[in-house]
């Protein structure tokens, strides 16, 4: 019986050479000299199939960037960009599949099944290293706005994705430039601002019955 790196590797192979899904379990599995049966021991579908493929490649990112020696050391900001670095360069050696998969999941607000499993294993390590950065106070805790850092980032992820499949510079330097410039606009954003400070100040005079006076030297200027 075939493993699951083998029904995985056969699948990506298929897809590729074909340009399509194979028409059926059956005629999948009986080319792999398994039975149906064993293959849905395995993998429910060919979506399931095609969504751990991109789970497995997210958590084995995930793993080698937690193994480095500097990884303690890093602030939120340097983790997330070393997550995203590495998922990168990750997809180099799978562009062909990324490709395709990428092309192929229906397009909408919701996010696509094949994308489900890797949605939350990294909403799950965007949540970890933000707290850090929230409890470090290198991140600012937004009443109702911090919660949601987190989607944030999944949001460049997605974003990123899409930006990638369309490079065509050498060794996808736009994409690491995107990576940078994307990933730094959003820490900036979740990082104290002039604004917040703005909110703090209102929020000292409105308790000290001051807020009024404040509202009138702001308009005289």
């Amino acid at each position: 019986m075939a493993d699951k790196e083998n029904i995985r590797n056969a699948y990506i192979d298929h897809v590729l050479t074909e340009g399509s899904r194979p028409k059926s379990v059956y005629i999948f599995a009986k080319n792999l000299q398994m039975s149906e049966a064993e293959f849905y021991e395995l993998f429910g579908s060919f979506d399931a199939l095609e969504q751990s493929i991109w789970t497995d490649m997210g958590k084995s990112v995930i793993d080698e960037v937690k193994g480095q020696e500097v990884w303690a050391g890093y602030a939120a900001r340097e983790k997330a960009l070393s997550f995203f670095y590495g998922f990168f360069e990750q997809l180099k050696k799978s562009r062909s599949f990324a490709i395709y998969s990428l092309r192929n999941t229906p397009k909408g607000l919701n996010t696509p099944f094949v994308f489900d499993g890797l949605k939350a294993l990294f909403i799950d390590f965007a949540a970890e290293i933000l707290n850090e950065g929230l409890e470090s106070g290198e991140l600012t805790d937004r009443k109702f706005f911090a919660k949601r850092y987190k989607d944030a980032l999944w949001g460049q992820l997605v974003f990123i994705l899409h930006f990638w499949v369309k490079d065509e510079s050498a060794g996808f330097e736009k994409t690491d430039e995107a990576i940078e410039k994307g990933l730094n606009v959003t820490f900036d954003l979740f990082q104290r601002s002039p604004i917040d400070n703005l909110i703090d100040y209102g929020k000292f005079l409105a308790q000290n019955g001051d807020l009024k006076g404040f509202m009138k030297f702001s308009e005289a200027n």
